[in-house]
């Protein structure tokens, strides 16, 4: 524990190992804020976040000035504008402007941030096409009601090999550690049965509670919340974030869930 994170602890007045507090948290792909019907629209992808009712939110496909399809937009801090919430963006991609253009995950939070981080994980890069360390895997330690729970958001390989994500699984494993409470939000692109996910469910409780790609028609359980032993999962779903398939959000569908600390 960090001299910063005991200071805000104190500061919160919440002893570690307090009673147990519920919180919500949810993961959502949000395709660039581009719903099914091909539209950009990032007051829709709001009204899905805000809809979630989620404390927590982990992105994935976030935009940062990164190009037209997005009108250039920092879609992280739009959304935490129009929601009311604290970000922290984790680039995958950064490069020089102008615009300084970013293209990754975010984490969106009402809770107090303590600390935050973008650590490096194996990735097969779409702009050259080379496999090795690269950044994109957010960490946020948010206070629940004073208990720190470290946060994890990820976006995992797309591709059919699965060589790859098996890397990247070993590589967040050993980031995340075996002390603390952890939640980890991510598009894992692949379904809870995949083997290289299978590591993964040694060290963390899976939450996939059914299909979430494509949004408009579901059949591939590829969004998933992960938990720590200590985190009881009370309820999870996957909600429409639309009137009409048509209308959904996003290419994904969110998976929400409603957790106990403690």
């Amino acid at each position: 524990m960090t001299p910063l994170l005991l200071a805000l602890l104190l500061l919160a007045g919440t002893p570690v190992g307090a009673r147990p507090v519920d919180i919500t948290v949810a993961t959502f792909n949000i395709h660039s804020g581009v719903g099914a019907d091909g539209a950009l629209d990032l007051a829709r992808t709001a009204a899905a976040i805000r809809a979630s009712g989620a404390d927590v939110v982990g992105l994935q496909e976030v935009d940062v000035r990164w190009s037209a399809r997005s009108g250039f937009a920092d879609q992280a801090g739009e959304l935490g504008l129009a929601l009311g919430m604290r970000v922290h963006f984790a680039p995958v991609y950064d490069l020089p402007g102008p615009p300084r253009r970013r293209f990754g995950v975010a984490v969106l939070s009402r809770l107090p941030v303590a600390e935050v981080a973008n650590h490096e994980i194996t990735r097969w890069s779409t702009q050259d096409s080379s496999v090795g360390s690269a950044p994109g895997f957010a960490e946020a330690v948010v206070l629940a009601r004073g208990r720190p729970v470290h946060v994890w958001v990820t976006h995992l390989d797309f591709r059919p090999d699965p060589a790859v994500r098996a890397r990247q699984v070993a590589d967040m494993l050993a980031t995340v550690g075996e002390r603390g409470t952890h939640v980890l939000l991510g598009d894992f692109n692949a379904e809870p049965g995949a083997p290289e996910l299978d590591p993964l469910w040694e060290r963390f409780t899976g939450v996939q509670p059914g299909p979430t790609y494509p949004a408009d028609a579901p059949d591939l359980r590829l969004d998933h919340i992960a938990v720590s032993d200590d985190v009881e999962v009370l309820g999870s779903r996957v909600p429409a974030t639309g009137s009409s398939a048509s209308a959904e959000a996003s290419d994904h569908r969110p998976v929400v869930a409603d957790l106990r600390i403690g």
